[in-house]
């Protein structure tokens, strides 16, 4: 399976000439080799993680393919057909297995609403959390997606989020909202605690690719 890490918080998996989308929002640019998509991942409702545009042109050139996503995600993406998962779900989107964690998004203040949000653990292999900081009980991460910098988080829950998964090879995302210095600093701190757990980190940017 590859791995290719689009603009903040989309990613590719590729398997057997087969794809998958996870969160393709709207910091990510229009995505456009799109054919052979399987499925669409969403892992919650804010726009940053989808778009009717960029769910348009994934199912212009693949009609009718499943897009599994929380509730809150079918309430808000009216013209589009939702399967809805939840926590503790499993799916089989040959070639790809999909498991679900978590349940809500990480508090961002009290005073805004705490939305539903998945994490997906794809192939037993990359885990992806959405944003959230929900640790896969009983899974041996392979390749975790760690979330760089946004307005719920702080780069030390970042690391002991790291330090509480160990997985055996890490990469930012979430990091659109990062100022150049920003994401250096960002992928040091996530680079010490993978190491230090004995893992790699790999600094991927926009169309850099992993195999996992």
């Amino acid at each position: 399976m590859r791995l290719t890490k689009f603009e903040h918080s989309c990613l590719l998996l590729e398997s057997g000439g087969k794809k998958l989308f996870v969160d393709p929002g709207s910091f990510t640019t229009p995505l456009t080799e799109t054919a052979n998509t399987v499925a669409v991942v969403i892992t919650h409702e804010h726009p940053d993680h989808w778009t009717p545009e960029q769910l348009t042109r994934i199912l212009d050139m693949n009609p009718d393919i499943p897009i599994f996503a929380p509730a809150g995600v079918a309430a808000a993406a009216e013209d589009f057909a939702i399967t809805v998962v939840a926590p503790g779900d499993t799916i089989d989107a040959d070639p790809f297995t999909l498991r679900f964690f978590g349940g809500q998004h990480a508090v961002i203040h009290p005073s805004i609403p705490t939305i539903d949000n998945v994490g997906v653990l794809v192939n037993d292999s990359l885990y992806y959390a959405g944003d959230a900081f929900t640790v896969p009980e009983g899974v041996a991460v392979d390749v975790l997606a760690v979330p760089a910098g946004a307005p719920w988080l702080k780069i030390g829950e970042v690391m002991d989020y790291v330090d509480a998964v160990k997985p055996r090879r890490s990469f930012p995302v979430h990091e659109m909202v990062l100022s150049v210095a920003g994401k250096g600093m960002s992928n040091g701190r996530i680079q010490a605690v993978t190491e230090m757990n004995g893992g790699e980190f790999f600094a991927l940017e926009p169309l850099d690719s992993l195999d996992i």
